[in-house]
């Protein structure tokens, strides 16, 4: 029987995409930073318990990613409200600097 793990097992075009263990769990952020320079957008995610907030992950990426991810999320918002309802957006934190 052929292992769908496989690679050589995967349909055309897709790809094998593997998780650490310890990615797997997650991180809880419940505060984004974005910064960017010319190049590259640095998107910071925090985990803010006054008084202090911690950088639990920080993604780079292009200027071209960085628009494809604003649409991605923006189609999954979209499906999750029409299946869910309409989200309630969340109070603006205390400033961070």
């Amino acid at each position: 029987m052929a292992d769908p793990a496989d690679p050589a097992n995967a349909p055309e075009g897709s790809m094998s995409i593997k998780i650490a263990d310890d990615e797997l769990k997650g991180r809880y952020s419940n505060l984004l930073r974005i910064t960017h320079t010319r190049e590259e957008f640095l998107l910071d995610f925090i985990n803010l318990v006054p008084p202090q907030g911690i950088v639990c992950a920080r993604i780079v990426t292009s200027p071209g990613h960085m628009k494809r991810i604003v649409k991605a999320l923006a189609a999954n918002l979209a499906r999750y409200e029409e299946a869910h309802g309409t989200i309630a957006e969340a109070q603006e934190p205390p400033s961070v600097h």
